[in-house]
């Protein structure tokens, strides 16, 4: 988050946090219970998919002073339900009892459209309503890596790809990871829209991957062709921080 942060969230602002917060995750306790049988889900993988989804919740709720605003607003309550969604497509790829069952399957499939969908309007309400933050951005940007990790993740699981595929999930984390070792690529990135249009490459194209009817080599190509872009995306970005950093 590269905004000043506030010294400390008005009372507010925490209450309209934690009445949306709270809804959110109070339905989807309800959405997973109900869901869960149909996607072979135990007890214990609900259970994780609300613990996840809580933990994201607190750190949320942490970093409150660099939303400087008076309410949590329309935009973070869309990445909220995305997040809710997520949560579970997460404990899907992890507990699933069978992840070869078509009828669960073409169920993933839907919340990951669900969450692609939405995906689309938050941003778009935080500038409608004049509500942008480092908050809503930074919040925004987890749920994304998050998703194409798992995604990445049962692409490899479903036979779509080899274990190079995990790199498409890997890769934006390693990025951060080596901001570590070279301070440089801790510096913001100018707004791209190179960057925004690949990410939305990955989702699709992991998500279109997972059709049963999609197998390789059409889904190895697909996967490759994506990891290359991602690639291709980070690259850029790192010398762009890297040429700053010398001039």
């Amino acid at each position: 988050m590269t905004d000043k942060p506030s010294p400390a969230p008005p009372p507010h602002l925490k209450a309209s946090a934690l009445l949306v917060l709270g809804v959110v995750f109070v339905a989807a306790l309800v959405f997973y219970q109900m869901l869960g049988p149909h996607l072979m889900l135990g007890r214990w993988a609900v259970m994780f998919a609300a613990l996840l989804l809580f933990a994201i919740f607190t750190v949320v709720l942490s970093a409150l002073p660099y939303h400087p605003h008076s309410s949590f607003g329309a935009a973070n309550a869309i990445t909220a339900i995305r997040t809710a969604i997520v949560s579970l497509v997460t404990a899907f790829v992890f507990f699933a009892a069978d992840m070869d069952e078509h009828s669960a399957v073409w169920i993933l499939i839907a919340l990951v459209v669900a969450a692609f969908v939405l995906d689309g309007f938050d941003g778009y309400l935080a500038r409608r309503f004049g509500q942008e933050s480092a908050l809503g951005a930074r919040f925004d940007m987890e749920v994304d890596a998050l998703l194409i990790l798992v995604l990445s993740e049962a692409a490899l699981l479903l036979g779509k790809a080899g274990w190079w595929v995990l790199l498409i999930g890997l890769m934006r984390y390693l990025f951060v990871g080596a901001q570590y070792f070279v301070p440089a690529l801790g510096e913001p990135l100018p707004p791209s829209f190179r960057r925004k249009l690949i990410c939305v490459v990955q989702v699709a194209t992991l998500c279109v991957i997972l059709v049963p009817t999609i197998v390789p080599p059409v889904s190895t190509a697909a996967a490759l062709i994506a990891l290359a872009l991602l690639a291709y995306s980070f690259a850029a970005d790192t010398l762009y921080l890297l040429r700053k950093s010398r001039s």
